[in-house]
């Protein structure tokens, strides 16, 4: 896949990233339809996303059943009057159902407004007003859906409201007129045009390291834009799989049993995530699927890296190799490199 959209694919050193790395761009470039449908066609049954929660559901979708299930959300959005540039906000959590919509709003042309759960009335309002939105599809939260009946009566560009249930189906579209129980700081806004995608292909296949191989989790609401980069453009334009952890407390044990459970080879989240993991006892843990970690939000304190990279090697011994010229590590932190490597792995 990424042959389509690089002129070279391998490099031997940040000094050959940086002189040789270009782009080639397609003319009206979607990433729905030029690289997931793509996929879809010729790889059909590969798997595009395994999703689990913390009770105990699980959805694998492949990538040809997510280009059926996102063609047939994007009829059901058009035949709402969604249509090609009008902003939508997402409020859905961890939900399957963000990355179907996702991908549905980017072949209808949308324009997405990722927004996080925590959101309040006075949030909304200034987003509803500031980014002229006219639909909100959210989860069915409580807290949720109780804000954005609020911020309603002030928000006079939102024309339809969308909540999608536990059950993965789509209570609806209501009018605002009509009374909801629905349905996605002062912060700037940031538009992105469609080619934002094309510039994660760097992140998922020269940070994160994926491959078609990969099963990678990255641990970050959909409201934050380490989303997009973390489990969505970058990893499929890899051909990885997606595996999301929906839940709503986070526990560490919990994320290290899924990690091993599921066997997942990368592994992208936070310094805090890291913090609470080497807390636990990892020994009790098979970790040896990991292939790299990667974090990023705010600065590691070497502390943590350190302890981190000694518990995992006491239980992953055997894969302990040089991963550049000059610095030993095993294989699960050949991406918390000091130097960033292209193809090698780095760290924020």
């Amino acid at each position: 896949m990424i042959e389509r959209f690089l002129k070279q694919t391998h490099f031997e050193s940040v000094e050959d990233y940086n002189k040789h790395l270009e782009f080639i761009i397609p003319e009206n470039f979607n990433f729905a339809y030029d690289v997931m449908d793509v996929w879809a066609e010729e790889a059909p049954e590969k798997l595009a996303i395994l999703w689990t929660n913390d009770q105990g559901d699980e959805i694998r979708t492949t990538y040809g059943e997510l280009k059926e299930q996102t063609d047939q959300a994007a009829s059901y959005l058009l035949t709402l009057g969604i249509g090609k540039n009008d902003p939508v906000m997402l409020i859905l959590k961890r939900r399957y159902e963000w990355w179907v919509i996702m991908l549905a709003l980017h072949k209808i042309g949308a324009i997405v407004i990722p927004a996080t759960h925590m959101l309040t009335k006075h949030d909304i309002v200034y987003r509803n007003t500031r980014a002229s939105v006219k639909a909100i599809i959210c989860v069915d939260d409580a807290y949720v859906t109780e804000q954005i009946k609020l911020a309603m009566p002030e928000s006079p560009t939102v024309k339809l409201l969308i909540t999608v249930t536990d059950h993965g189906k789509p209570i609806p579209g209501r009018r605002r007129t009509e009374r909801s129980d629905v349905v996605f700081g002062e912060p700037k806004m940031v538009a992105h045009d469609y080619l934002y995608a094309m510039g994660h292909l760097t992140t998922g296949v020269f940070w994160h390291n994926l491959h078609e191989n990969s099963l990678h989790l990255t641990v970050a609401d959909t409201g934050w834009g380490k989303a997009v980069w973390g489990k969505f453009y970058g990893q499929w334009f890899a051909g990885a799989t997606v595996f999301v952890f929906d839940h709503e407390k986070f526990n560490a044990d919990t994320l290290l049993r899924q990690i091993e459970k599921y066997h997942v080879t990368s592994f992208c989240a936070p310094p805090t995530i890291y913090r609470f993991m080497i807390r636990e006892d990892l020994s009790k843990y098979d970790l040896s699927s990991l292939e790299y970690c990667t974090t990023a939000g705010e600065a590691l304190n070497p502390a943590v890296f350190d302890k981190f990279k000694e518990k995992t090697l006491q239980t992953n011994s055997s894969h302990l190799h040089r991963a550049t010229p000059c610095r030993p590590c095993d294989k699960h932190h050949r991406a918390m490199l000091r130097e960033s490597v292209p193809g090698r792995g780095s760290i924020l």
